[in-house]
């Protein structure tokens, strides 16, 4: 990222680490987009736009969550947990079940929110918070 944040690699690419500053700034993104989305669109509405508005929402949020575990050092594929989660407990928890997933989001919002990451280079890239200095 090197201190500026292009926004076609934030949202559109899974290659790479990202910093826990830029993931907040995406993560909310995605979150008031989704907010918005429900708020705007009413019960009818949703079932016809939804198939157009999720799947775009679910590929960002993926590329997202996928460069931030790079960046903890683990693999991408453990975004589809967190999204399962997240799926399972919107817009509030129902059922019994649902308190499994909320501790999956709660793992999630410490470790890829609060945890920094891995100090050096790892097998995703050089750490985006301090790029490889070339002389």
């Amino acid at each position: 990222m090197n201190g500026q944040i292009d926004w076609s690699e934030l949202f559109f690419s899974a290659n790479g680490r990202m910093s826990r500053m830029a993931t907040l700034i995406a993560a909310a993104t995605l979150f008031i987009v989704a907010v918005f989305y429900e708020a705007v669109a009413g019960n009818t509405l949703h079932w016809i736009t939804g198939w157009f508005v999720y799947p775009p929402l679910f590929y960002c949020a993926t590329c997202v969550l996928s460069k931030r575990l790079h960046d903890r050092g683990r693999s991408g594929w453990w975004a589809a947990m967190v999204l399962v989660a997240l799926v399972a407990v919107w817009p509030q928890p129902k059922s019994f079940f649902d308190f499994f997933f909320t501790l999956v989001l709660i793992w999630a919002g410490v470790d890829l929110g609060a945890m920094p990451g891995e100090a050096g280079a790892n097998r995703y890239g050089p750490n985006p918070l301090r790029p490889p200095v070339t002389i």
